[in-house]
């Protein structure tokens, strides 16, 4: 990126001058990380990979809403779940006081953050943000319980199939889908066809992300735009963690950098310490 770097208040050059980064979170929930990039001296692009929608019918969700007191545990997996369950039951008349009585687990802080939001304890938030630590957290806690997952429609089965496991009765209800944004295909491939604004980067913060990306491209050219011609020489997949790094590798895509923790502060903290190495690959 050509011009005088970006520098601190110390006059120091900022980690990320001269990164350039195409996140593709939905757009609603893409300022977070873009915003922390560009602190950094990142330039960013946006382009969203998923749109968030209404699911394909309300009634699996309105009838556990109308059954709440008969669920001991509530399982929610994303913000997008919480914000999701909290619109339905505003439009039912229900407020966070009709889930009060139950044991709240969320899969990862800012999914904690979002139910305590609404006035809500949370009593699990396990060490790492996957289902599998979800399964381990309340291995022990679940057997004989009612437990209410609400998630998206396309979602791993670990958690419903492990806990069954251990002898919960678990109803699962989809609150929202994901879909690939129709207009994000032009602007990807013209990205990805710049002499200039092609990214160094670009981040993978769900499996979601990763199969709209070959579904706006295609596999081939997904395949062709991760691939380098030499050492470090390309565009990098930048993942959120072993999840989306394992749909990565399901479409034989590389995984170039993965967050040790698994959130966007870890993403960015990834992309800083690989930095010097993209940055190379021009």
């Amino acid at each position: 990126m050509a011009g005088t770097p970006r520098t601190n208040i110390r006059g120091n050059a900022l980690p990320l001058t001269g990164c350039q980064v195409l996140v593709s979170r939905a757009r609603k929930q893409a300022d977070a990380l873009s915003s922390a990039l560009r602190k950094l001296g990142c330039q960013v692009t946006e382009i969203p990979f998923i749109a968030i929608r209404r699911p394909a019918s309300w009634r699996p969700l309105d009838a556990a809403l109308r059954n709440l007191a008969n669920y001991d545990w509530l399982i929610l997996t994303s913000v997008n779940g919480v914000e999701a369950l909290f619109a339905r039951m505003k439009k039912k008349g229900l407020d966070a006081a009709a889930l009060a009585h139950l044991k709240i687990a969320a899969i990862g802080p800012a999914t904690a953050r979002a139910i305590q939001e609404h006035g809500l304890n949370v009593a699990v938030t396990p060490a790492e943000y996957v289902a599998e630590s979800v399964v381990r957290a309340l291995r022990r806690r679940v057997g004989g319980k009612h437990v209410l997952l609400v998630r998206a429609k396309v979602a791993r089965d670990v958690i419903p199939r492990e806990l069954r496991n251990e002898g919960a009765e678990i109803d699962i209800v989809e609150a929202y889908r994901t879909v690939a944004p129709a207009s994000s295909s032009k602007r990807l491939r013209a990205l990805l066809a710049s002499r200039t604004r092609k990214p160094h980067a670009i981040t993978f913060t769900s499996s979601s992300t990763v199969r709209n990306f070959v579904g706006l491209l295609g596999l081939s050219s997904a395949r062709a735009a991760l691939k380098k011609r030499a050492p470090y020489h390309g565009v990098h997949s930048a993942s959120i963690g072993p999840v989306t790094s394992a749909t990565l590798r399901e479409f034989r895509l590389p995984v170039d950098i993965e967050a040790r923790e698994y959130t966007i502060p870890g993403l960015v903290a990834a992309i800083v310490r690989e930095s010097r190495t993209i940055r190379r690959s021009r």
